[in-house]
Order: structure tokens, then C-alpha cells, then sequence
């Protein structure tokens, strides 16, 4: 009687994927764009699992390695915050790593992975590290935006154009493709030029903003209450913005909490967002405090909360968190 023959491992990574990688860097957007690329080389009904890195046990991951897809010629494993799945299993990690399954493509999401450690230097071993960082000067960030807008959105800009949106942007590449994407359909089918770019009322809007939430930044409350009624008066949806644009100048504020700690990325993240006004910026936040911090968050919280249940003037509310932030500082 004839043996039966063993079972054939599907053509998880056969098809082009590596066993493992590691797309590493704080851009959301380059982690997703890089997941997507590793996506299309695995066969097109590959079943994908997603784990949180803190939630995550090794068990239930490597099962998932491990075993042949159910539905599906292959599987995609991906582990979202992998630092905290690496600092809980790293000799098990290492372990597989050393010998990884060729029926699943394994994927590590993490902001940082130093390449001292063993698990980085398995991984460049049997797989790929994938760095997924903003480019930090402006010419680079012009260059990508010149080259995003060809290769995603199938439209040239100009490289007076591309300065010009890196400047009014930053260096927030999903924001970035995304005004790219508009500018595309406006264009329609013609090279966007600075006149395009500066042109744009959603970019006039956003500059008013940042504009306001700088001048906070920059310890001038007064300043920054001006701005304010200069954009309640112009701009009827100022007042449902306000909240989204102050939430996010309090996230900055609280990475200078956290580098005094020595904690978090550092200040020099900031570097590209605040140009001449960091060091005001920080001597601003350093003079809130962490206890100013937390009252800021909490009252940001109340007033968003009346805002939206109609109690109190949305305008008038964001006006006495600007003075009480000012008075703070």
C-alpha cells in the first residue's frame, strides 16, 4: 500500500513574501503604504490576522504562524505596537525567529526596534526591516510629495509646488497624500502649480488655524485670541475645528512633558512643525506644567463636550480656554 503523502505547506511566502518583516517608524502612513506592498505579494486570498502587541499572547500569534490557512493559500499575521509583544516574549520571539514558518508572512508594526538587538539582527536575517520615517528636511519632503504625486495619484507638481505644500503641511505624509489626492482631481489631469497649492481655501483655512495655535505656542494668548475672532468672523466652521487643532497642540505640549522625563520621542520631532517658535514653544509648555497640561486637557474635554450639547457659545467656549491656558502660562 502506497504511503500517503505528506501535506504541501501553502504558498504563503513562496509567492514573494519573506517569512518575516519589520516595518519600523513612527509614520502611520509608510507603515500602512509598506503593509500594503507586503499584502500584494502574498496570493490574492491570503487570510490576514491583526494583534495588538499589548494584548497579544504568544500563544495565539504563533498558532497563527504555525498553521495553514483555513480559506486562503496563505496568511498575513500583523502585529500592531510590536514593542510591547517583543519586551514580553523576546527569547521565545528570537527562538522563532531563528526558524520561521513559510506558511504565514509575520509582520512587527513598532515606532522603534533598535538594531543592537538580537530580534532585529534575526529579522534582517530571514526577512526585511522596512524603516517608516517621515523625511525631516523640506527638500526631502518635497522630493516624496513630487514622487507620491506621480506614482499614487498619476498628476506632476512642480517643485516650487511641492516646496510650497511641504511648508504649508509638514512632514504628516497621510495629510499630505491627501491634499495631493484633492489637488489631483482639481487639477484635472494638468501639472498643480504653486498657484494651485496656495490657492486652496482648505490650505488658507488650515494656515489660519496654525496660525492661531502658534501664537498660543509661542506664549502670546493675547495674540492668539485675535486670530481667533479674526476666525470666527471669516470662517463659520472655525468654531467645530478649533477643538481637533488644540487637542493636537496639547499632544505636543505633553511630548515636552514626557522628554523632561526623559521619556517619548524627544522635542526634536517638533523641530519641523514650530521652525523658529520651538524654543519659545517649549519654555511655553515647561511654564504649563504637567499639572497645567492635565487642567488643559480636561477643560478642552468640558468644553468640546458643551459645544457639541449646545450649552454655551462654541466660539465663547474656545475663547475661555485660550485665556485660561494664557493665564496658566
Amino acid at each position: 500500500m502506497a504511503k500517503a503523502k505528506a501535506p504541501q505547506a501553502p504558498p504563503g511566502t513562496k509567492a514573494g513574501a519573506k517569512p518575516v518583516y519589520a516595518l519600523v517608524g513612527s509614520d502611520a502612513f509608510l507603515q500602512l503604504q509598506k503593509l500594503g506592498a507586503i499584502a500584494r505579494l502574498l496570493p490574492k486570498d491570503a487570510q490576514r490576522f491583526d494583534f495588538d502587541g499589548d494584548r497579544a499572547t504568544l500563544a495565539e500569534v504563533l498558532d497563527e504562524v504555525r498553521s495553514f490557512a483555513m480559506f486562503g493559500s496563505g496568511k498575513l499575521v500583523v502585529i500592531r505596537n510590536a514593542e510591547a509583544f517583543i519586551t514580553r516574549f523576546r527569547e521565545q520571539l528570537e527562538d522563532y525567529l531563528a526558524a520561521p514558518c513559510d506558511s504565514a508572512t509575520l509582520v512587527l508594526r513598532a515606532d522603534t526596534l533598535p538594531k543592537v538587538q538580537r530580534v532585529y539582527k534575526l529579522i534582517v536575517k530571514v526577512g526585511q526591516v522596512e524603516e517608516c520615517n517621515a523625511p525631516t528636511d523640506p527638500r526631502s519632503l518635497a522630493k516624496w510629495a513630487m514622487e507620491q504625486a506621480k506614482s499614487a495619484h498619476g498628476v506632476t507638481i512642480t517643485p516650487d509646488a511641492a516646496a510650497l505644500l511641504a511648508d504649508l503641511v509638514g512632514n504628516d505624509l497621510g495629510r499630505l497624500d491627501s491634499e495631493l489626492e484633492k489637488l489631483a482631481i482639481q487639477s484635472d489631469g494638468k501639472p498643480i502649480d504653486a498657484k494651485s497649492v496656495s490657492g486652496g481655501v482648505t490650505f488658507q483655512r488650515e494656515q489660519e488655524m496654525w496660525a492661531m495655535t502658534n501664537e498660543l505656542a509661542a506664549g502670546q494668548p493675547a495674540d492668539a485670541l485675535k486670530r481667533w475672532r479674526q476666525l470666527v468672523q471669516s470662517d463659520t466652521s472655525a468654531e467645530f475645528r478649533a477643538v481637533t487643532w488644540l487637542a493636537m497642540w496639547l499632544e505636543d505640549v505633553g511630548v515636552v512633558m514626557a522628554s523632561k522625563r526623559g521619556a517619548g520621542p524627544g522635542v526634536g520631532k517638533l523641530a519641523w512643525k514650530y521652525k523658529d517658535r520651538l524654543n519659545a514653544f517649549i519654555q511655553t509648555a515647561e511654564a504649563l506644567g504637567p499639572a497645567g497640561h492635565s487642567r488643559a486637557l480636561s477643560l478642552l474635554a468640558e468644553i468640546d463636550h458643551q459645544s457639541k450639547s449646545g450649552i454655551g457659545d462654541a466660539a465663547t467656549n474656545v475663547e475661555r480656554f485660550i485665556l485660561a491656558v494664557g493665564t496658566a502660562t
